[in-house]
């Protein structure tokens, strides 16, 4: 009879956390920030699984690992509260709404988004939006990021190597490793250490066409060195994806379009690039490569999270590596808006959008939304 009611409390509690997730992963719009602020609202205050000090310490500790924060968030907290199928079902109930939305995006776009009027409301409307969405994401970062005078260097070093073509892996890696330096070396010797250090680390982008598996091998990377934001996988996607010739930079703007107007992570319009690359194959493969690293690595290290987040040394690394990926996504926005149609509606549209999303509060949806209402409306008129 106990095994029978202990099996019972197990299912409910699994029953719970998949209906939790698989809701907020339908309803939560807004960015990583306000995904945490419905999972604190549901799990801490409504639900009571956990303290509020227990759930700012999983936060904490998730920004010290690579990954959407988000996903990881829902993982850990299945995890918690319904073992090891918990884990599973969170995280899958959290991702998947928006992977499938992503993928719905991708077939309609593919059939329809060749023809010449929605090209034209892509250009006239969105893609200026989406330039602000980049911009103030890398604003936004810097103002959390840049504690320090010296944290600009990190910033202004990666925006540079960015612009020359290095590998976002390396960059970010290297800000790390050069974070470490400056603080176990004196800060003049650490300053050289890290200029030394910042611009050897290029990598080479292996040629080959857009299979499935080199679909997957690249989502996969991804996904296991994404640190700081959602917005860093389109560093990846312009540096290597565009630079083949896999997309073109329009298509890579319309996929962050994509990415902020879905729910759930930011990181589901790996779905959407995967299906251009490779059909509905590589949406599949592209969007399991890029969540895969972050379940082993809550499996893996959750245990010992908290106890790593007091660590100094990971915590300069981060530092150094949060410095590094606003240069980085700040690279995306300059070259992203060089390659943009600019015009009067345009001109106008970028510094209006940009203004909404830093000073009016506006989400990023709605700022996309507004302006794909205004492509429309230019096109209409006549541009």
């Amino acid at each position: 009879m106990g095994q029978v009611q202990e099996s019972s409390h197990k299912a409910r509690r699994l029953a719970e956390v998949g209906g939790l997730f698989l809701k907020l992963g339908t309803i939560s719009v807004g960015g990583p920030a306000a995904h945490i602020a419905l999972m604190e609202e549901e799990t801490v205050e409504r639900r009571r699984w956990l303290t509020r000090e227990q759930f700012l310490d999983m936060v904490a500790a998730v920004n010290l690992v690579p990954g959407p924060n988000a996903a990881e968030m829902a993982i850990w907290l299945g995890h918690m509260r319904a073992g090891w199928a918990g884990f599973l079902v969170g995280g899958a109930a959290f991702i998947l709404p928006a992977a499938f939305l992503s993928a719905l995006f991708a077939w309609a776009y593919q059939r329809y988004g060749a023809l010449p009027e929605l090209q034209q409301v892509f250009a006239l409307g969105i893609h200026p939006a989406v330039l602000g969405v980049i911009l103030a994401a890398a604003m936004r970062l810097g103002k959390a990021a840049l504690t320090h005078w010296w944290w600009g260097l990190w910033t202004a070093g990666a925006l540079a190597l960015s612009l020359v073509g290095a590998d976002p892996v390396w960059i970010l890696l290297g800000a790390g490793a050069a974070a470490l330096l400056w603080r176990w070396f004196p800060r003049g010797a650490g300053g050289l250490l890290a200029v030394g250090v910042l611009p050897g680390m290029t990598a080479s982008t292996a040629a080959g066409g857009p299979d499935v598996g080199s679909v997957a091998l690249f989502f996969l990377k991804v996904g296991a060195l994404l640190f700081g934001s959602g917005m860093m996988l389109y560093a990846f996607i312009e540096r290597e994806v565009v630079t083949l010739g896999w997309l073109t930079q329009d298509q890579l703007i319309d996929a962050v379009a994509v990415g902020q107007m879905t729910p759930g992570p930011v990181l589901s319009s790996a779905t959407f690039i995967g299906w251009l690359l490779a059909g509905p194959g590589g949406a599949a493969v592209a969007t399991a490569a890029i969540f895969l690293p972050s379940f082993v690595i809550v499996a893996v290290l959750s245990p010992s999270l908290p106890r790593i987040r007091r660590w100094p040394w990971a915590r300069e690394f981060l530092a150094g590596v949060s410095a590094a990926v606003v240069g980085v996504i700040a690279a995306v926005a300059v070259r992203l808006a060089w390659g943009m149609h600019w015009d009067v509606g345009t001109g106008i549209l970028f510094p209006v959008g940009l203004g909404l999303l830093l000073f009016g509060r506006w989400p990023a949806w709605a700022v996309v939304l507004a302006g794909a209402m205004v492509g429309a409306v230019r096109y209409l008129a006549g541009g």
